[in-house]
C-alpha cells in the first residue's frame, strides 16, 4: 500500500500519540515508587535476605520469597502492626525465648522499633537483635499468686511478732490453687504457734522459705504447753522449699528439762521457770498427701524437729536438721501412720533418734543420709501401754553413722501386740557407734518397767554390708520369750572394735533370736540361732496387721 505525503503524516501522528499515552498511564499508576517490571535475579533476593531486620526493611524478604501482591501501603495492617499477608503467606509466630538465651536470644535489652512480620525462611533464620521477651501467661499469673508476708504486715526484724501477718498471707494463698507464700531472705520473722490448715485450701500450695522463722520465747506464747509450733494440716500437694531456716530456739526448753541439776539452778530466770513441760515439735504435717520438704534447715527444736503424722506420698530431701547432741528428745524426723515416704540426702545431728519410725508406717525408703551425733535410725518404740503396732516394708540403705548411740535399731515395749516385718538395712557405714545392730523387745526408758508376756513380733529383718567401728557391742538381739525374733539374716557384717576409755567392750548378745548368717560375721555372732523358733505360734486376729 502506498501513502501520499498527507497520509504518511497522519500515520506518524497517530503512532506518536499512542506511545505518549502508554508511558503516561504506567507512570501515573506507579508514581515515584515505580520500578522496572523485570523480575530481579534469585541471587539478588538472597543478598537482600541477608540484610538486618532493623531500620527501613519493607523491601527485604526471606530467602526465595517475593512480596505478596496484596502487601502494600494501602493494605490494612494486622493488630500487631504487621501487614496482612496475601493468600498463602501466613505471618510466622514469634519464637519463644528459652531460658538462658536459647534460640538466639541474648539477655533482655530495650526492644528495637516493631518490624513487619517476615515470611518464614526455609533455612535457619538469622538471629534477631536482642529484645526483652514479653511476659508469658504463667509469669503474669504468678504475680497474682505470690503472697509475700511483708505485704501482710510482717516486719522481719527479729523482734516484732509476725504471727498475724503469716496467718493473713496463708488465708489469702489458701484460696488460690498453686499459690505461693513467700518468706523473703535476709530477714528474721518471729512467729508464735500457728496452724496452716486445710481441708478447704486449694491444692499445690508452695511455701517458699528463704528467710528465717524463729520461735517466740517466753512461757506466755505457749500457755500450758503445745505439741507443735508450725503445723500444716489436711493439705494436698503442699511443698516447703527454699534456703531458709526454721529456728525452734529450744535452748530455754532444754535448760528447763535439766531442772534437777543443782549447778544450773542459778541460770534460771523467772520467765524460764514458767516454761511448760510439754514441748512443741518445730514443723509438723498431719493428714496431708503429696508433701515435699526440701532445701531448708531446721535447727534447735525444743523437741522433735520434723514430724509426719497420717500422711501419704511424702518426699524429704536435701535437708539439714541440727541440734546439740545433749539436747533431750530432739528427734530429727519422726514418722507415724504414714505411707509411701522417701527420705534422702539429709544431714541429721540431734540429741535423739535421727529418724524414728512409729506404728502405722509402711513403704518407707531412706537412703543417702548422714546421721550423727544422735541415737541412730530406729523403728519404734512400739507397743507402749499395751497398744498394737504395725510396721512393714522399710528400707534403710547407704547411710553413714557417726558417734551415735545405736546404728539401726528396732525397739518395742513389753505388753504390746502387732508385727514388724520386711525390714532391710543395707550398706551402712558405722563410725564410733556404740551398738551398730540392735533389736530390743524389752525397751524401757525409765529405771524399771513391768515384765509382761505379750510383745510386738519382729520377723524378716535383713542386715547387709554393715561395716565400720563400734565402741561397746557389735550386735544386740534381745527378743521376747513368747514372741521370738524370726527370719533375721546377716550378710557382710564387718565391724571392728574401737577402744574408748569410758565404755566397756562386750561381745554380741542374743536372746530368742532366730535366723541365718549368710557370710561369716566379724566379729563372730555365734549366739544367733539357726532356723525358726520351735512352736512358732500362729498370729491371732488381734496380732495381725
Amino acid at each position: 500500500m502506498r501513502f501520499g505525503p498527507k497520509g504518511l503524516g497522519v500515520l506518524l501522528l497517530l503512532v506518536s500519540l499512542a506511545l505518549g499515552s502508554g508511558v503516561s498511564v504506567c507512570d501515573a499508576r506507579s508514581g515515584k515508587h515505580w520500578r522496572q517490571k523485570t523480575a530481579p535475579s534469585t541471587s539478588m533476593f538472597r543478598r537482600k535476605g541477608k540484610g538486618k531486620s532493623s531500620g527501613s526493611s519493607h523491601r527485604q524478604y526471606g530467602r526465595g520469597h517475593q512480596p505478596s501482591p496484596s502487601t502494600g501501603p494501602g493494605v490494612p495492617a494486622s493488630p500487631s502492626g504487621s501487614p496482612v499477608q496475601g493468600k498463602g503467606q501466613q505471618s510466622p509466630p514469634m519464637p519463644t525465648p528459652c531460658p538462658g538465651g536459647g534460640n538466639g536470644y541474648a539477655s533482655p535489652s530495650p526492644p528495637p522499633p516493631l518490624q513487619p512480620s517476615l515470611p518464614t525462611p526455609q533455612a535457619a533464620p538469622t538471629p534477631p537483635p536482642p529484645q526483652a521477651p514479653p511476659p508469658t501467661p504463667s509469669e503474669e499469673t504468678s504475680q497474682d499468686t505470690v503472697f509475700n508476708v511483708l505485704a501482710f504486715g510482717a516486719k522481719g526484724d527479729g523482734v516484732t511478732d509476725d504471727t498475724q501477718a503469716f496467718e493473713a498471707a496463708w488465708a489469702a494463698a489458701c484460696k488460690v490453687e498453686a499459690s505461693m507464700v513467700l518468706v523473703p531472705s535476709e530477714l528474721v520473722f518471729v512467729v508464735g504457734p500457728i496452724s496452716f490448715s486445710g481441708p478447704n485450701c486449694e491444692p499445690n500450695i508452695l511455701f517458699q522459705l528463704d528467710g528465717t522463722i524463729a520461735a517466740k520465747t517466753g512461757a506466755r506464747a505457749w500457755g500450758s504447753g503445745l505439741l507443735q509450733w508450725l503445723e500444716f494440716t489436711k493439705l494436698n500437694g503442699i511443698t516447703i522449699q527454699g534456703s531458709g531456716i526454721i529456728n525452734g530456739r529450744g535452748q530455754e526448753w532444754w535448760t528447763y528439762s535439766d531442772h534437777n541439776d543443782d549447778d544450773d539452778m542459778d541460770a534460771y530466770s523467772e520467765e524460764l521457770e514458767k516454761m511448760p513441760q510439754i514441748k512443741p515439735t518445730a514443723l509438723r504435717f498431719y493428714g496431708s498427701s503429696s508433701v515435699r520438704v526440701t532445701g531448708i534447715s531446721i535447727v534447735n527444736s525444743s523437741q522433735c524437729h520434723l514430724k509426719f503424722d497420717s500422711c501419704q506420698a511424702v518426699m524429704v530431701h536435701n535437708l539439714t536438721i541440727s541440734s546439740p547432741e545433749d539436747s533431750p528428745n530432739t528427734d530429727g524426723i519422726h514418722l507415724q501412720n504414714s505411707k509411701d515416704v522417701n527420705i534422702h540426702h539429709i544431714d541429721l545431728a540431734c540429741g535423739d533418734d535421727c529418724i524414728s519410725i512409729q506404728t502405722g508406717c509402711s513403704d518407707i525408703n531412706i537412703h543417702n543420709v548422714n546421721c550423727g551425733p544422735g541415737h541412730g535410725i530406729s523403728i519404734g518404740s512400739l507397743g507402749r501401754y499395751n497398744t498394737k503396732a504395725c510396721v512393714s516394708n522399710i528400707t534403710v540403705r547407704d547411710v553413714k553413722m557417726f558417734r551415735t548411740m545405736t546404728g539401726v535399731r528396732i525397739k518395742t515395749w513389753q505388753g504390746g501386740s502387732g508385727l514388724v516385718q520386711n525390714i532391710r538395712f543395707a550398706n551402712i557405714q558405722m563410725s564410733e557407734v556404740q551398738t551398730p545392730i540392735m533389736i530390743d523387745q524389752f525397751y524401757c526408758d525409765r529405771t524399771t518397767c513391768t515384765n509382761q508376756t505379750s510383745a510386738v513380733e519382729v520377723s524378716g529383718v535383713q542386715y547387709e554390708n554393715i561395716r565400720g567401728t563400734f565402741t561397746i557391742k557389735p550386735a544386740h538381739f534381745a527378743c521376747s520369750d513368747s514372741s521370738p525374733c524370726s527370719d533375721i539374716t546377716l550378710t557382710g557384717i564387718q565391724l571392728r572394735p574401737l577402744v574408748v576409755p569410758q565404755y566397756h567392750m562386750c561381745s554380741a548378745f542374743c536372746w530368742q533370736a532366730f535366723g541365718e548368717l549368710y557370710t561369716p560375721a566379724v566379729p563372730p555372732i555365734p549366739c544367733l540361732q539357726v532356723g525358726k523358733p520351735a512352736g512358732n505360734r500362729v498370729l491371732s486376729d488381734h496380732d495381725l496387721c
